[in-house]
């Protein structure tokens, strides 16, 4: 089980409460797809991904940024049980969608850029460490069902 500091806490859920979702989930997961094109292997039946441009206005791209960014709101909302909490979605991604777990890190990875960017300067050296540690988390979460 993870320890969570009061400081950990708080800032999780600050940050989460300065984000838009609907831009920081798309703006993720096309970052993703356009950095590691390999990624986009998984995503065959969102159509045009060709591109930057295209990746960043494709609609089903900005569709399942959404829902990435809810499945981390629900691992903010269960914080002392995310690995149960995404016990499911690591069966599904590993079982049925079988997408390397790599892919994880390098989600979380554009994510910390993104709501880096949409912080500015609140997003501190001790900001970052705990929200790199809820990533890590959760990576750790969705990758348990590969062991």
């Amino acid at each position: 089980m993870v320890k969570w500091t009061d400081f950990e806490r708080a800032t999780i859920s600050d940050i989460f409460s300065k984000i838009d979702s609907d831009i920081v989930g798309p703006a993720a997961f096309a970052r993703c797809l356009i950095v590691y094109p390999w990624t986009q292997r998984y995503f065959r039946g969102f159509g045009n991904l060709y591109n930057a441009a295209a990746i960043q206005s494709n609609p089903k791209v900005a569709a399942h940024g959404k829902v990435v960014l809810a499945g981390l709101e629900q691992a903010l909302n269960n914080m002392d049980n995310i690995k149960q909490t995404y016990e499911k979605l690591s069966i599904l991604h590993s079982e049925e969608l079988q997408v390397d777990p790599d892919n994880f890190k390098l989600l979380a990875d554009c994510l910390t850029i993104v709501i880096a960017s949409q912080l500015g300067k609140d997003f501190t050296p001790e900001v970052q460490a705990a929200f790199q540690k809820f990533l890590a988390v959760v990576v750790s979460a969705l990758r348990k069902q590969y062991y």
